[in-house]
């Protein structure tokens, strides 16, 4: 346990985050029908600079560090924004054209894209226990994605894309040194997804027109969510031990059902369940394991 552990408190905190990015996901699937993914994905890392920014300011670690912008594995950290552009990308369209608690739901096989690629990116070995999650898991998704039933499509690659790209985003941020302050690789990939986001908008046809000062109001509010929302997810991460925090984030899924039945009309049952639950059974498996093998 860490000396600072506060684990009720970043409890509290990832919950909230949480509330935010299921908050953001509202407004864009609310804005998708009038703005592209690629342009929504530019606007939420524009206005998500500012939380960036803040969190980098009042960063005790970068103060005593001199505020030294350079960091030495630069080109990850920007390599990371650029990935990030594509998971958003990929996760905005899932948005518009599935329902919210379905593309929501499969983005939380990321837990188990992270435990298959700690392999490969990070040489880690992985026992059969949690190899035999990332199976129940994936069988949640595909019991979610339902291939070769006429509720299938394509569209339901998207959040998987999505959560797989999220999970390279996260397991990479192992890369770093040890001594770089987690807001400074965080600034660094945001000005990435950024600028890449901006060209991607450009490159799909361009931005559109905004329509109307509500319009703008809910695009300043997605990217104040979103920022936010990595903020005190950051935070959280930052006050106890990962696996403290990863059995709450599946509170995401019955909040992201409940959101879409009351703001969308949608109550997916067929479609969510009860592949919803090999999924979350599937991450907490994980969990437990890891705590398991914590010295």
């Amino acid at each position: 346990m860490r000396p600072t552990d506060r684990t009720g408190l970043a409890i509290v905190l990832s919950l909230i985050a949480l509330t935010l990015f299921d908050a953001m996901g509202l407004i864009i699937k609310h804005l998708s029908s009038d703005y592209s993914a690629a342009e929504l994905s530019a606007w939420r890392n524009l206005f998500g600079l500012v939380p960036s920014f803040l969190a980098l300011w009042t960063s005790s670690a970068w103060r005593s560090s001199g505020r030294v912008w350079k960091i030495r594995q630069w080109k990850l950290a920007l390599m990371r924004g650029v990935i990030v552009t594509g998971a958003q990308l990929c996760f905005y369209l899932s948005l518009g054209l599935m329902a919210f608690a379905t593309a929501s739901t499969i983005t939380y096989a990321n837990a188990l894209f992270m435990t298959a690629l700690s392999v490969p990116v990070l040489a880690e070995k992985v026992g059969w226990v949690r190899w035999s999650a990332v199976m129940i898991g994936f069988a949640g998704v595909i019991l979610v994605m339902q291939p070769g039933s006429d509720a299938f499509s394509v569209t339901a690659l998207l959040p998987l894309a999505a959560a797989a790209l999220y999970a390279l985003v996260a397991i990479t941020a192992r890369l770093f040194d040890d001594d770089v302050p987690n807001p400074l690789v965080s600034v660094y990939s945001t000005i990435a997804s950024t600028v890449g986001a901006f060209f991607l908008a450009l490159w799909w046809g361009g931005f559109t027109p905004v329509a109307s000062f509500a319009d703008m109001g809910w695009i300043i509010a997605m990217g104040a969510f979103g920022g936010t929302a990595v903020l005190f997810l950051v935070a959280s991460y930052r006050m106890t031990e990962p696996s403290n925090l990863a059995p709450f984030s599946y509170f995401g899924i019955p909040l992201a059902f409940v959101l879409g039945w009351l703001f969308f009309d949608e109550a997916p049952w067929d479609t969510l369940f009860p592949g919803a639950i090999l999924i979350a059974l599937g991450g907490l498996l994980i969990v437990w394991r890891e705590r398991r093998n914590r010295p």
